[in-house]
């Protein structure tokens, strides 16, 4: 059952009450004053933030329907620039490049990028 926040109208104490979700949000308290009810925002949040540095979230975030090729590399780009931002440069680029390298021993494509 969901929780309702309500506002003494005179000492602006503020009170959690749980009712229905089809009950009739009013709190009357033993003295018979009726409180406000105070409307927040709810604290939910949409799979936006994931840690650039974890296989986990990766694997998770990708493992979406729907989600193309190209979505994985913009995904991949971002996750890169916050690493890039948070350590100067990035660790998983930086290996994947000396691991290209390693085994065509060429120079990479990007590297340069």
């Amino acid at each position: 059952m969901p929780i309702y926040e309500f506002q003494h109208p005179e000492t602006g104490k503020i009170l959690e009450v749980i009712q229905g979700m089809k009950d009739k949000h009013i709190y009357i308290d033993e003295k018979g004053v009726e409180w406000n009810r105070v409307y927040s925002s709810p604290n939910a949040s949409i799979d936006t933030e994931m840690d650039s540095f974890s296989k986990k979230d990766w694997m998770r975030r990708t493992a979406k329907k729907g989600m193309t090729y190209g979505d994985m590399q913009d995904l991949s780009k971002e996750l890169s620039v916050k690493r890039e931002k948070s350590r100067g440069l990035d660790p998983v680029k930086n290996k994947t490049v000396k691991d290209y390298e390693k085994k065509t021993r060429k120079a990479h494509p990007n590297k340069n990028k």
